[in-house]
């Protein structure tokens, strides 16, 4: 069941961090405009782009026209699905809520950049794809570069690299207007135009766009905006520069919490075949559609780029940069007669009762909720349920400036800094009372009891430069900001010399860490200790090209990183964690590279050791006939990542091209690490021991990963393209506390579960028809998972399949929490090229 209206929404904008001028060669008279490789693209600026047969590295590229053909209304990463040791999903699939891995390591510890600035939260190392939803509407190219990556600064590159490039100010002159639709009500319309370089140096790119419907999840309608606009200008030979700025505001109802397959089953669904669209977090309020899960953020980044040429051996390019993200996130506070409003009573489809929840708030009797509200309109954490509001905004501010000198053909050397200022701002807010007139609130040791009687609305601010707009009063359970400050020295050198090519680099930086908490400690108090964390990394590498045909590369490097925020600070206090220490990641990598005119190929090992791990454990324990929870702050947790990757493409005749890959990981955990687990009130240990470990597969991630692709160009107006990748060995999520082993539980819970395997057939077809030289029409339809096919995508809980097969489904237990993938979805597009 899906509401048809679509309200008013906000802005989360996106903006893309301009940081480099470049422009893409041109092929023939195709849509929009089509990048040429990567490597063909005149950069500079600050982006540390891989060049083929040069920088030994192991890469993937994708350029724009694949982009804008393929992506369709899929999630921006999915389209890198079909590079080796990527694992890209929808998550719950709400817009811009997915994820992606890179060789078994999530997006925290794979290091997002735009224009070569890095994006990653500056506290927790997230990406939040939905702050960067327009992002695929202005991406010139995007590349992934798995391990060390080539970017000289210090960055959380654990896993992999991520760089998107943005449209230059002065590509040609040119204008686009797209309109598209999709399954679930999707809809798009996009208006672009570029001036192209004038005489005096100026060129302006401009950009618009609006998305809205619902995704194929129920209960996840959603409005989001995209702007973009840069400015150049090069005065002079010596001189140029770049402004960016671009957002995506947007809101989006979500499916937040993973259900369980017997409730996929129950709820609209079969043995045979699951609800797939079953979304436990929404139901009916007066008739439309309302979910206790509801994002919404507007996230405008500009930035100024300026590249000066001092001579022909020094450049020095800088950027300056600023982001200001406001918004955050909704969910549920209080409980009636003692449960949370996902433990109540459910319609027979399976949805929230939200009409009855207002009911019942209000003193009205709902037979199957129990007693009846005796205190009506006046909720509180146990009697009466609202919809409150995460805020998680920030203040960002950056710079980056490097300076290079060429000391020879065959040498030159780069220095360079890297500066940032960051602030978190953290506490929540009444979003919706739900019939109720206030909200009590008792976590404000300088106001208790608090009275809440103003709510907010769940819509990204359009005007986010502010700071908090909301009185400490109209705050709930906390309040607190992180302040984060990171200064960094870089510096490579490299050689090149006909057929070698090597470089050795290295980076520095410190964190400055604080935080201010405004609801836990007196006035006076309220501020922590600061803590300087310092982290390095050194790496190097080599490629050497043995003929026009093959080339091989090596690379290795050892990086020391601060743990983030969340490891500083224990227990969302002001607690300074005396057993700070950083993780440690060392890396070594061989690679192969075969080119020529029909068959091009790459082959690359590579061996990660992951060591000292920060996790923050829960577990439950019953001392004296009392429930109680322990929190373990564990230090030394190791993983070992390792595999082998092959991707070719072949282009046997002129209106063919096959692609393929085919990647195999063995990522695994190693050691035992010793925990102990504190009960926070009374600071006693409730329980102790090893959790074991060792061995266990890392979840999250398909570790054998594979695709085969073909594009066929049948005539300079039609062509179509198909894509069939495989997932296997994908194990299920799991906490490492329930691998504890004391002397009362000698043996622990299950491990990972591995879920069946799967396999997606993609389908596209693509038609131009050139009115004159300068205008035409493109036409477009893409279906994703052609076949229909059901699979888990992944799953939070490991319980082990049960003996009976009346409790399993495909092998795996019912009661395991998951994510199914998407079923079959379509998209269809027309362009018009002016």
């Amino acid at each position: 069941m899906k509401s048809n209206s679509i309200k008013k929404s906000m802005l989360t904008v996106v903006v893309t961090l301009s940081t480099a001028s470049f422009y893409f060669a041109q092929t023939t008279q195709d849509t929009l405009q089509k990048s040429s490789d990567i490597e063909q693209v005149v950069l500079s600026g600050v982006a540390d782009i891989a060049k083929d047969r040069k920088t030994p590295v192991a890469v993937s590229t994708i350029k724009e026209a694949q982009i804008v053909d393929k992506l369709g209304n899929q999630e921006f990463p999915e389209i890198l699905n079909t590079t080796p040791s990527v694992y890209a999903t929808k998550s719950g699939g709400g817009f811009g809520d997915s994820r992606i891995n890179v060789r078994g390591f999530d997006q925290r510890n794979t290091a997002v950049m735009i224009n070569g600035v890095p994006v990653n939260d500056m506290e927790t190392g997230a990406v939040y794809w939905s702050n960067w939803a327009g992002l695929s509407d202005v991406t010139s190219a995007m590349q992934v570069q798995r391990g060390l990556g080539s970017s000289k600064l210090a960055i959380a590159s654990v896993g992999g690299t991520i760089n998107v490039l943005t449209r230059a100010a002065d590509k040609k002159r040119q204008g686009n207007v797209t309109g598209s639709i999709g399954n679930d009500g999707y809809n798009k319309a996009l208006f672009s135009y570029n001036t192209g370089k004038s005489e005096s140096g100026w060129a302006t790119s401009f950009l618009m766009s609006r998305t809205a419907g619902s995704m194929y999840a129920d209960g996840t309608e959603f409005e989001g905006y995209n702007y973009y606009i840069a400015l150049g200008f090069n005065p002079s030979a010596k001189h140029d520069f770049q402004f960016t700025m671009t957002g995506a505001p947007q809101w989006h109802n979500q499916r937040s919490f993973q259900s369980t397959i017997s409730d996929h089953i129950k709820y609209g669904g079969s043995e045979d075949e699951p609800n797939r669209k079953y979304n436990q977090n929404w139901g009916l309020l007066n008739g439309e559609e309302y979910s206790m899960t509801r994002n919404y953020y507007h996230k405008p980044v500009m930035s100024l780029n300026w590249d000066w040429k001092i001579n022909d051996a020094t450049k020095l390019s800088s950027v300056v940069y600023a982001s200001f993200g406001r918004g955050g996130g909704t969910g549920d506070a209080g409980k009636i007669n003692g449960k949370y409003y996902n433990n109540l009573p459910r319609t027979a489809d399976g949805l929230v009762r939200f009409d009855d929840i207002v009911t019942w708030n209000q003193g009205g009797v709902v037979a199957d909720f129990g007693a009846v509200n005796k205190t009506p309109y006046l909720a509180n954490s146990n009697n009466g349920i609202i919809r409150r509001s995460s805020i998680n905004s920030h203040n960002w501010l950056g710079i980056i400036s490097s300076l290079n000198h060429k000391f020879s053909d065959n040498l030159n050397a780069t220095i360079g800094l890297d500066a940032r200022s960051y602030k978190g701002i953290h506490y929540r807010i009444a979003s919706d009372f739900l019939g109720n007139n206030s909200y009590t609130d008792t976590s404000n040791i300088n106001n208790t009891p608090n009275v809440i009687t103003n709510t907010f609305a769940s819509n990204a601010d359009w005007n986010p430069f502010g700071g908090k707009t909301n009185d400490i009063k109209d705050q709930l359970a906390y309040s607190n900001d992180g302040l984060v400050k990171w200064l960094g020295g870089f510096g490579q050198v490299e050689y090149t010399k006909d057929a070698l090519s090597a470089f050795v680099q290295g980076s520095i930086s410190n964190q400055n860490f604080q935080r201010v908490d405004y609801m836990l400690y007196a006035p006076d108090q309220q501020k922590s200790e600061k803590v300087d964390l310092v982290g390095f990394n050194v790496k190097g590498g080599a490629n050497y090209n043995i003929n026009a045909h093959h080339n091989v590369f090596v690379n290795g490097g050892y990086y020391e990183r601060q743990p983030f925020f969340g490891a500083v600070y224990l227990n969302n206090r002001n607690d300074v964690n005396p057993s700070l220490t950083n993780e440690k990641i060392a890396s070594f990598e061989l690679g192969y590279g075969f080119r020529s005119a029909i068959f091009n190929a790459n082959l690359n090992v590579y061996h990660t050791s992951w060591d000292d791990i920060y996790k923050r454990l829960t577990t439950r324990a019953t001392i004296n006939g009392v429930s109680v929870t322990g929190v373990a702050n564990v230090l030394g947790i190791n993983e070992i990542h390792k595999g082998i990757e092959l991707d070719f493409n072949v282009k046997p005749v002129q209106m063919l091209t096959i692609n393929g890959m085919l990647s195999v990981g063995d990522w695994y955990f190693k050691g035992s690490p010793t925990a102990s687990f504190v009960e926070d009130q009374t600071n006693t240990v409730i329980q102790e021991g090893t959790l074991a470990l060792d061995g266990l597969k890392v979840g999250d991630a398909a570790q054998i990963t594979a695709a085969l692709g073909a594009d066929v160009k049948i005539t300079d107006w039609l062509n179509f393209d198909a894509q069939y990748r495989y997932a296997d060995k994908l194990y299920s999520a799991f906490e490492p506390s329930s691998r504890l082993v004391t002397v009362a539980q000698p043996k622990p819970a299950d491990p990972a579960v591995e879920l069946p395997s799967f396999g997606l057939l993609d389908l596209g077809a693509g038609a131009r028809w050139n009115i004159n030289s300068t205008q035409a029409f493109k036409f477009r339809v893409n279906v994703n998972n052609v076949l229909d096919k059901v699979y888990i995508a992944e799953s939070r809980t490991n319980k082990a399949a049960d003996a009976n097969e009346a409790n399993n489904w495909n092998g795996i237990n019912k009661s395991n929490e998951v994510f199914f993938g998407f079923g079959r979805t379509w998209n269809a597009s027309v362009s018009f090229i002016f």
